[in-house]
C-alpha cells in the first residue's frame, strides 16, 4: 500500500492551497473529493466559451497584497468590477446603497440632501435598542432602502421573516455618499482569465488527485495512506454528528444556455421582492467581458439545508455556535488531523480568506515538523 505524509480531504481552495505548500516542502500529497472535479464551489464548466459558475458568483477580492501576489503567482486576473443592480417591481437600483441609489429613489443629487432623507426616516421610527434584524436595518437606512432593497432578499435568503432573524447578521449596512457602484471597498478585485479552473490546476499541479471519491464510504482504509489528514468538509459528519447537527442554508442553482449575446447586460442581477423565488440572476459571460454570440445566465434559490444537500451558508445562531464548540473541542485534540475550509471552521468565508486561513494553517503545520526534525 502506498503511504503519503498528507491526504487531503476536499479538493476546494482551501484543500488545493494547503497541498500546493505541502508538495513545495516536500511533502507526498493525495487530494480526494466526493465530487467529479476539483475546485469544490469555485469549479467553473465552461459551456461554448463561457465559464459558467456553477455553484453560485465567486468574485475575488481582497485588501491584503500578499494574498493577492499570491494567487497572481498562479494565473493573472482582469480588472472585473462588481457592480449589481437591483430590480424591485421592474424598478432598478444600483448598490451598494450609493448616491445613484438614492437618485433613483428620492430624486436627490446632493449627499446633504441624501443623508437628511435616511435620517429623516430613522428618527421617526424611535428604535433605541434593535431586537431584530428588521429593526436592526430599520435603525441604520430607514424605510425606503429596508423595504425595497433588503426586507424581501434578507428573507428568502434565510427563509424566514426578518423579524424572527438576529440584529448581529446586519451590523452595518455599506451607505456612500458618493456615486459610486463599486460594491466591494477592496483594493484589488477581479476574476481569473479563463475561470477559476485554471487557478485550481495550477494549486494542484503535480498532485495525485482522486475524483469521485467519498472520505466516510471507506474512511478506515483512507486515513491508513497518510501519516496526517487535512479534513475540509463538515465538522459535525466528521464526528458523525454525535453532538447534533450544524445548520445551514442550501442554494438551487438554474442554469440556462440562450441563444441571444446580451440577456441583462451585467453580470449580477438582484431580484429584493419577496414574491420572485429567487434572489438573483447571474450572466457568467460578464465576468470576463465575454462576446460570445449565446449566454448562460443562472436563477439562484435559496433553500433550506437538509442532509445530503450542498451546505452553504453556516447558521452561527447561538444554538450551532454551542455544538460547533463542542466538535471545535473534539477537533483540537486530534493529533493525526488538521480541520480547515468553511465547513471544518463553520463559518463564512470569503475566497482570499479562505486562502488565508489555509496559508496560516499550514505554516503552524509546518513549523510543528521543522520542530519535530530538530
Amino acid at each position: 500500500m502506498e503511504k503519503y505524509d498528507l491526504l487531503v480531504v476536499g479538493s476546494g481552495l482551501f484543500g488545493a492551497v494547503f497541498a500546493h505548500e505541502a508538495k513545495k516542502i516536500g511533502k507526498k500529497v493525495l487530494v480526494i473529493d466526493r465530487r467529479m472535479h476539483a475546485g469544490g464551489n469555485v469549479f467553473c464548466e465552461e459551456v461554448d466559451g463561457i465559464n459558467v459558475h456553477k455553484y453560485g458568483a465567486h468574485i475575488f477580492h481582497t485588501n491584503d497584497k500578499k494574498i493577492w501576489d499570491y494567487v497572481n503567482s498562479f494565473v493573472e486576473f482582469n480588472r472585473y468590477t462588481n457592480s449589481p443592480v437591483a430590480v424591485y417591481k421592474n424598478e432598478l437600483y444600483n448598490l451598494p446603497f450609493n448616491m445613484n441609489t438614492f437618485y433613483q429613489l428620492w430624486k436627490v443629487k446632493t449627499p446633504e440632501e441624501a443623508k437628511a432623507r435616511i435620517e429623516e426616516q430613522v428618527k421617526s421610527l424611535n428604535i433605541t435598542e434593535p431586537r431584530n434584524l428588521e429593526e436592526q436595518a430599520l435603525s441604520l437606512v430607514g424605510t425606503d432602502i429596508y423595504e425595497k432593497l433588503i426586507k424581501g432578499y434578507t428573507e428568502k435568503q434565510w427563509g424566514r421573516s426578518a423579524r424572527e432573524l438576529p440584529a448581529f447578521i446586519i451590523k452595518r449596512l455599506p451607505v456612500r455618499f458618493t456615486f459610486d457602484n463599486n460594491y466591494f471597498n477592496d483594493k484589488y478585485q477581479g476574476i481569473p482569465i479563463g475561470g477559476y479552473n485554471k487557478l485550481v490546476e495550477k494549486l494542484l499541479e503535480g498532485i495525485e488527485v482522486r475524483l469521485n471519491v467519498d472520505f466516510f464510504s471507506d474512511r478506515e482504509e483512507l486515513s491508513k495512506l497518510a501519516e496526517k489528514i487535512v479534513f475540509t468538509g463538515q465538522l459535525d459528519e466528521y464526528y458523525d454528528y454525535r453532538f447534533g447537527e450544524l445548520e445551514y442554508r442550501s442554494l438551487r442553482f438554474e442554469h440556462r444556455h440562450l441563444n441571444q449575446q446580451n440577456y441583462q447586460g451585467n453580470a449580477v442581477v438582484n431580484y429584493t421582492e419577496r414574491e420572485i423565488p429567487f434572489t438573483r440572476i447571474i450572466e457568467h459571460k460578464h465576468f470576463e467581458f465575454g462576446q460570445q454570440p449565446t449566454t448562460v445566465v443562472t436563477e439562484e434559490y435559496p433553500e433550506e439545508w437538509t442532509k445530503g444537500a450542498e451546505p452553504y451558508y453556516p447558521i452561527n445562531d447561538e444554538r450551532n455556535q454551542r455544538i460547533y464548540k463542542q466538535y471545535r473541542d473534539l477537533a483540537d485534540n486530534e493529533e493525526h488531523v488538521i480541520f480547515g475550509g468553511r465547513l471544518a471552521e463553520y463559518r463564512y468565508y470569503d475566497m482570499h480568506q479562505v486562502i488565508g486561513s489555509a496559508l496560516t494553517i499550514f505554516n503552524k503545520y509546518k513549523a510543528m515538523q521543522d520542530d519535530s526534525s530538530l
